[in-house]
């Protein structure tokens, strides 16, 4: 078994520093954090950063200590630590002001390989206070399938270029010799590489403001400061986990399969909460699979630590306090903790899988906080990669979020980002005017809501015609067979789908994890898995059911069927002796 950090022995008390002053670092360390987040954004070429928001920026103590995370993507909570550690293996003795570091090894700093993660060590004259780090989704890491996320590679080797801890920047000069390997093996070199400078730039900035602070406050104050804030948030910590019942609390959920073998992937959790500490052991979850989907352990327990952080007050501060108290514990050689060369690509599914038991084991929990499961989670994605006839390479990558499941006091939000992600849609005005696609269909489909007392969100459906000669298409999703579950009695999801609709009129179901090849003219129509219900659908208010019909979320023969309600027509209105008859019958 693998463990998060234990408390530390070192437990400063809060009344040995000034609050106010302690508040204002505090703020501020976030405000830097956020700002390296901004520079990404502004500074960044791909969709997939600028855009859909993949990134997130943190910032560490001399020792690695995570001391703030900006606001990006919850899922990488806790997965970001262990790039600084692995710069502290590979550099500690020969970190030099000016270094710049990278890499992408899942086993070595990073969570799959497309995830680059450049580090900076942060100097106030010879004395080293910390890191800035940033982490950020790339379009295109090489291997045998444009955008790096093919779900049927069975090994690392395939999946493109792994770097170990590199330098970028020696003393403040670039290595020109790693910038020259990363552009020779990636399709999108000018993106890539653009993408890369903007993860430098953005850990510039905060070498520079936090340089800043410890020149105003003093290495020595900066640095005990730090630690009492560290241990202030796990002090606050242990006081929210305190005020949860005490118990052990079980959950299993399943991924349809690994895009290889077509049995179901079991996922298992059981969440221990005792007094004022947490455990979250994943015993009885399925060995590591043959496709890609195995996950490495940062990325597990990132998405387990993300998933309680979401039932704890909001104002608990992101950094390493906040892991002391909750324990991840996983199997050896299991998909939550492959072993090297396991294919890791794809491991966004088992992340989201993840964090569907543990909400679940949470939502006993905290019955009042936690929604059924959605598709919100960018469980749907995919890439897009060929050629034009000048020889020109093209690479899309997009992950598609969908909508919640219904939550204890209401329906599911639709079209909104998931719980551990925060990611945004590319606008369709981008992604024509820059690669071979036409969006045809970009909308809600109705009847899909998964039925209870508050409606799971819509699932999504988006057309998209291909425009180019040909190009290799891969397809990462799930919830095809095991839909999104209701909570409460509330009913399950509606599944996803995927259909190639060819030129020749030709109409081909897609397995859930595939790859073919695509023709002028041929659409991929793709929808979303939806949210799951919460509670009986028989105890819906009726309003609220015409209320969905008048908006075209449900039609009539659905509320009926699903909730008991007799809407009649022209123009719609409840039928109230039609629904007593047919809710008495329930």
């Amino acid at each position: 078994m693998v463990r998060a950090t234990q408390i530390s022995d070192r437990v400063t008390s809060f009344d040995e520093f000034d609050p106010f002053t302690l508040d204002v670092i505090k703020n501020a360390l976030g405000a830097i954090a956020d700002e390296m987040a901004v520079t990404v954004v502004r500074t960044a070429r791909s969709f997939v950063v600028k855009e859909a928001l993949d990134f997130s920026t943190a910032l560490f103590d001399a020792d690695g200590e995570m001391i703030a995370q900006g606001t990006c993507l919850p899922l990488h909570i806790g997965a970001m630590p262990y790039a600084i550690q692995a710069v502290k293996r590979a550099f500690d003795a020969d970190t030099r002001p000016g270094d710049v570091y990278a890499m992408n090894d899942p086993w070595d700093g990073s969570t799959h390989l497309p995830d680059v993660v450049c580090v900076k060590p942060i100097f106030v004259g010879d004395h080293l206070i910390g890191y800035s780090a940033v982490l950020a989704h790339q379009t295109d890491i090489g291997g045998r399938v444009a955008g790096g996320n093919a779900s049927d590679s069975t090994e690392i080797y395939q999946e493109g270029l792994r770097l170990p801890p590199v330098r970028l920047y020696d003393s403040g000069q670039p290595v020109d010799a790693i910038f020259e390997i990363i552009a020779r093996n990636v399709r999108v070199p000018e993106t890539v590489l653009g993408d890369i400078r903007s993860e430098i730039a953005a850990c510039a900035i905060g070498e520079r403001q936090l340089v800043d602070m410890v020149t105003k406050y003093g290495i020595d104050s900066f640095k005990q400061y730090c630690d009492a804030l560290i241990d202030y948030t796990e002090r606050f910590t242990r006081a929210e986990i305190a005020k949860l019942p005490d118990g052990s609390y079980c959950f299993e959920d399943h991924l349809d399969d690994d895009g290889i073998d077509a049995d179901p992937i079991p996922f298992h959790v059981n969440v221990t909460v005792s007094g004022d500490e947490m455990s979250i052991d994943f015993d009885g979850t399925a060995p590591q699979v043959r496709g890609a989907i195995n996950a490495v352990y940062p990325f597990t327990a990132s998405a387990a630590w993300a998933c309680v952080r979401s039932i704890l007050d909001r104002s608990i501060p992101n950094n390493a306090g906040y892991f002391r108290p909750i324990k991840v514990l996983v199997p050896e050689h299991s998909i939550v903790n492959a072993d090297p060369p396991a294919a890791v690509a794809s491991r966004g599914l088992t992340g989201f899988r993840v964090a569907d038991c543990v909400l679940g084991a949470l939502a006993q929990i905290a019955p009042d906080l936690v929604p059924a499961s959605g598709g919100s989670a960018p469980e749907s994605g995919l890439s897009l990669g060929g050629y034009k006839p000048d020889g020109t390479p093209f690479v899309y990558l997009e992950f598609l979020v969908g909508s919640w499941g219904a939550g204890p006091q209401r329906d599911g939000m639709d079209a909104c980002t998931g719980i551990i992600v925060n990611y945004a849609n590319t606008p369709i005005e981008l992604i024509e005017s820059e690669q071979p696609l036409r969006i045809e269909r970009y909308g809600f489909v109705d009847d899909t809501g998964g039925p209870g007392r508050h409606r799971g969100g819509l699932a999504l459906e988006r057309h998209f015609r291909f425009l180019e000669h040909e190009a290799v298409l891969q397809i990462r999703s799930d919830r095809r067979e095991i839909p999104p579950y209701g909570l409460q009695g509330g009913s399950n999801g509606a599944p996803s789908s995927v259909r190639i609709r060819r030129a020749n009129g030709q109409v081909e179901e897609m397995p859930s994890k595939s790859l073919t090849t695509l023709k002028f003219n041929d659409v991929i129509e793709m929808q979303l898995p939806s949210g799951g219900g919460f509670g009986d659908a028989r105890m819906r208010e009726p309003q609220a059911v015409l209320e969905d019909v008048v908006a075209q979320k449900i039609s009539i023969p659905h509320a009926a069927a699903n909730y008991g309600v007799a809407i009649t027509d022209h123009p719609p209105a409840i039928d109230y002796s039609a629904t007593q008859q047919l809710r008495s019958k329930s």
